[in-house]
């Protein structure tokens, strides 16, 4: 196992941790922007699942959010405003009246301070940002560590450890988009995808959650059993038309299970394994791609990968019965993803 490190452009810094098995997560130093997880087909051919541009340049003003660490909010906030403690505090409009992860100047335009580590069995990156009172309209000074770890097991983790010293607002993720096939060979149609939740969360025509929360049963948001993509991709359902026709929405865990999500690729017999303690996530299917995103793999296409935002809910700001993203002051948040690669 190692860590291997070279500068890119803007004196960035480009890290890549390395099993004994041949699996590498390669990410920068701004943002936290994952550009590669290399892992084997059933041959044994190693590729990138994950979507990386072609120039480091197209991370900077990225309209996708491309691999990057997402913060202090994931997600939509509603009118870019929210009361905490009967203070009413308000965001940057970067989408319309409403505040799309974390604002303009948000984690994923930071440079994150780095740490790297190596034990016996695991290599990994602390990655740490002290965002202060009212960056991006939030309150209290945030303290942040994320964790980038991969093991020889080719489990690669994501572990999020934060602390305010005001209430505030939080709740962080990884935009990583996934597409098992390998280099983006194929888009995700022929990939299937099984999900440990029986709700998800009605939008809007603006994405933004009603305040709605509807049972899964009967309807194309039901990914209860292993499902393939290309089946529910295109649907008529009102839900997916108003997401230009694909996911873009919030699924809650019902953590009956293990692994919260599985995804499966039967060509390249790639499969992915999501464990997590975040209550909810986002799935979103890549809907406005566009071919003028040059991509390592070629131009964007519609529906060329998955992203799979495990976090709790903006809703819960301005809605009742959503996961909370509120954070106390002192409180320590942690919260952790893992993304466990094997093959059929």
């Amino acid at each position: 196992m190692n860590i291997t490190e070279q500068v890119t452009v803007n004196e960035w810094k480009e890290v890549t941790l390395t099993n004994d098995t041949g699996m590498s997560v390669s990410f920068l130093n701004y943002g936290g922007t994952i550009t590669g997880i290399n892992v084997p087909d059933q041959n044994g051919h190693v590729e990138n699942v994950v979507l990386a541009y072609e120039n480091y340049e197209d991370y900077i003003d990225d309209p996708n959010y491309l691999g990057a660490l997402i913060g202090r909010v994931a997600g939509r906030v509603d009118g870019a405003s929210f009361s905490i403690n009967g203070e009413e505090y308000h965001l940057q409009e970067n989408e319309g009246t409403n505040s799309l992860h974390g604002g303009e100047q948000g984690f994923h335009t930071k440079l994150w301070e780095l740490s790297p580590f190596q034990e016996e069995d695991k290599v990994g990156v602390i990655l740490t940002y002290d965002s202060p009172h009212l960056e991006g309209g939030y309150p209290g000074n945030l303290s942040i560590q994320v964790t980038y770890q991969l093991n020889n097991k080719n489990e690669f983790t994501i572990s999020y450890s934060a602390k305010s010293d005001q209430d505030t607002a939080l709740t962080l993720t990884n935009h990583s988009y996934f597409n098992l096939s390998g280099d983006a060979k194929r888009t995700i149609h022929d990939q299937t995808i099984q999900f440990d939740s029986n709700q998800f969360v009605e939008l809007d025509a603006n994405l933004i959650p009603t305040g709605k929360i509807e049972s899964v049963q009967g309807t194309p948001f039901d990914l209860r059993e292993e499902t393939l993509l290309q089946d529910r991709l295109g649907s008529n359902h009102p839900q997916m038309d108003l997401a230009n026709l694909g996911f873009d929405h919030s699924f809650l865990f019902n953590h009956d299970k293990e692994e919260s999500v599985v995804v499966k690729d039967d060509k390249s017999g790639r499969v992915m394994k999501l464990m997590t303690n975040q209550p909810a996530i986002v799935f979103y299917t890549g809907n406005n791609l566009m071919e003028d995103h040059k991509l390592a793999s070629g131009p964007a296409k519609k529906h060329d990968a998955m992203c799979l935002e495990t976090q709790a809910s903006p809703a819960s700001l301005h809605h009742e019965g959503f996961p909370d993203v509120r954070l106390k002051a002192g409180e320590p948040y942690e919260k952790y993803t893992t993304f466990s690669f094997g093959t059929v």
